[in-house]
């Protein structure tokens, strides 16, 4: 079974082409045995209408009675001028050595006696040649004589067998003849016809390889290969759908981590600068020093937001979406300027309106 699976082809044409030469082949086989089972018969037929039509003289049975217990040798006019062989057996039930036909070939093998024979009056049978168990055989047909006596008429099947033997190697190279047209014609044939598929392929290997923007060819899409296409091209679509979403998904992730950590920047910043000013002038007057703990406190508070919102947005496992709304640019500003006021005391800051545009 390994071995058969080692010499199966494994390509879908390779199988193709051997699954249509062996049933080609087998039934071009079947087809010639059919053929080959009807001539045998039919000439089996013929032979058997030959035996039919001949019964030993009523003068042969006379010669063996009258005579010394075998009949004549057959002289040049009394030879049979065909292929046929008779064969008696006496009163008693022996066979005699002597039988009328001409040819040198052995005839067919008969018992000694005639109770072994193992045949029906007026029935043929087959049986074998005398001395050669792989002749052609012989076609015989047994007669009731006078006086008890049997005779056996014999015709050979040499002519049956050759022609049987000639059918049986025309059907073997016809179907060697066939197998090797199948495999021919058959490749050409399952090549064209699996071209679309082909090109799916090749289509599908460049994809594999990183050309995502190609799509399947289709073109019969009433057929197998036009229906495959079609969802290929479907499950590219929306394969190509999901990976723009998630670009778009991890751009927008991005941009917003790069807006988290300005805006963390920010406070952190200003805590440190604080907490700075606090540990180098630890004798600063204590309204000042409150509004330093306070803008501490403030921008801590505004840090823990920013983290908070980033934990909430990595549980709920989403990219963040942008909101815009007005900002107010006045508060913004004056909260630089406190910063500023409390790490330099001694400079004077001021905040006035911007010029109307003209």
């Amino acid at each position: 079974m390994r071995r058969l699976r080692r010499l199966r082809p494994r390509s879908l044409r390779g199988r193709l082409v051997l699954t249509a030469a062996l049933l080609a082949t087998g039934a071009v086989l079947l087809s010639q045995l059919a053929a080959l089972t009807v001539l045998r018969g039919w000439l089996t037929d013929q032979v058997d209408n030959r035996l039919a039509h001949f019964h030993p003289p009523g003068r042969v049975y006379e010669d063996v009675i009258t005579g010394n217990e075998a009949p004549r040798p057959p002289g040049p006019e009394t030879t049979l001028p065909s292929d046929y062989r008779v064969y008696f057996y006496d009163r008693d039930g022996n066979l005699l050595r002597t039988s009328l036909g001409s040819g040198k070939s052995p005839g067919p093998r008969l018992p000694a006696r005639a109770a072994e024979l193992d045949l029906t009056a007026g029935r043929p049978s087959t049986l074998l040649t005398e001395g050669d168990a792989s002749g052609s055989g012989w076609r015989v047909v047994s007669y009731e004589g006078p006086d008890r006596m049997r005779a056996v008429v014999a015709l050979p099947l040499d002519t049956v067998d050759g022609a049987t033997t000639k059918l049986l190697w025309l059907s073997l190279a016809l179907g060697v003849a066939v197998a090797a047209g199948v495999v021919v014609l058959g490749n050409g044939a399952v090549r064209l016809g699996l071209r679309p598929l082909t090109r799916v392929e090749h289509t599908a290997q460049h994809i594999t390889d990183g050309a995502l923007e190609l799509n399947v060819p289709v073109a019969d899409p009433d057929t197998e290969v036009g229906r495959l296409g079609l969802a290929l091209n479907t499950m590219l679509d929306r394969l190509r759908t999901a990976l723009r979403r998630t670009e778009t998904s991890e751009a927008r992730m991005r941009h917003f981590m790069a807006d988290a950590g300005h805006e963390l920047r920010t406070p952190l910043t200003a805590i440190q600068g604080f907490a700075e000013l606090l540990l180098d002038e630890p004798g600063m007057a204590a309204g000042r020093r409150h509004e330093a703990h306070a803008l501490i406190a403030h921008n801590a508070d505004r840090m823990s937001r920013l983290v908070e919102d980033l934990f909430l947005l990595a549980k709920l496992g989403e990219a963040p979406v942008t909101h815009r709304e007005p900002v107010d640019l006045l508060s913004l500003a004056a909260d630089a300027i406190a910063t500023t006021a409390i790490r330099h005391p001694h400079r004077t800051i001021t905040l006035e309106p911007l010029p109307a545009l003209p």
